[in-house]
């Protein structure tokens, strides 16, 4: 993969961490932005440059901060003269029913898991142009294509996550950019732990019973999407045999989807 620089967004644990970790293999530049210490960050990018990585570094952007997330594109594209690659990743989780939702919780889930997609991308997209060349790869879910009760800000974000993925890859279309999205079930990320423990809470099961219960309900494979496939799977759609690929959700879900 001759690309010099990738940037991956929510890249300090689970599925961000993971497809960094995939991209650094490739032997490019790696920014990453997420949360973390400094000695978590410090490590993290050590890691990197120990998978493969020639330089990565950390962006310690707010992703409810449209100003943020521009200027976090900018100053990484500047650093590593361009951007090849943007995993939007960045994403949080809030649970309450519909009439019980707090606004600043609907406000921050859609700020940070489509909001941010936007503009990170706009500003992506500008450096891509330039260079005739990029891949733009959006974390949706399986919740971008089907819903659960109680998770209203984050489905209706990952809902138009896959429509804002579409309608980038038209405007696309005739370029050497490509937009897909990628949509796992349950994977177990530190988010799906809180929602574990949450139930887990609740019913006085164990964790690891809460975890089986909580990947049976959904996904006929009986068993949680791996963060690493999804990193392979952003491999893929980085590569060469993926150029035809483009305005597509790649569905990662144990066959939730098909029930």
């Amino acid at each position: 993969m001759d690309v010099k620089h990738a940037l991956v967004t929510g890249a300090t644990s689970g599925i961000g961490l993971a497809i960094a970790r995939a991209l650094a293999s490739e032997g490019m530049n790696i920014s990453i932005g997420g949360l973390g210490t400094d000695d978590e960050i410090a490590d993290i990018c050590n890691s990197l440059m120990v998978a493969g990585a020639h330089m990565a570094t950390h962006d310690p952007a707010d992703m409810r901060d449209p100003k943020a997330v521009r200027a976090m594109i900018d100053k990484a594209a500047k650093r590593f003269g361009g951007i090849g690659i943007l995993i939007n990743n960045a994403g949080i989780q809030h649970v309450a029913p519909v009439a019980e939702f707090p606004i600043d919780k609907w406000d921050d889930v859609l700020a940070i898991n489509l909001s941010a997609v936007f503009h990170a991308s706009a500003a992506a997209a500008v450096h891509m142009t330039a260079a005739d060349w990029g891949r733009i790869i959006n974390i949706s879910s399986v919740h971008g294509l089907v819903a659960s009760p109680d998770k209203a800000a984050y489905v209706a974000a990952k809902h138009g996550v896959i429509g804002l993925t579409k309608t980038m890859a038209l405007e696309h279309a005739r370029g050497g950019i490509t937009v897909n999205a990628i949509c796992p079930g349950w994977v177990r990320t530190p988010l799906v732990e809180q929602q574990i423990v949450a139930r887990a809470k609740a019913s006085g099961k164990s964790l690891d019973e809460e975890a089986s219960l909580l990947v049976a309900d959904k996904m006929p494979s009986g068993t949680f999407t791996e963060a690493d496939d999804v990193g392979a799977a952003v491999q893929f759609l980085c590569g060469s045999a993926s150029a035809s690929i483009t305005g597509t959700s790649l569905i990662m879900d144990g066959g939730w989807t098909a029930q």
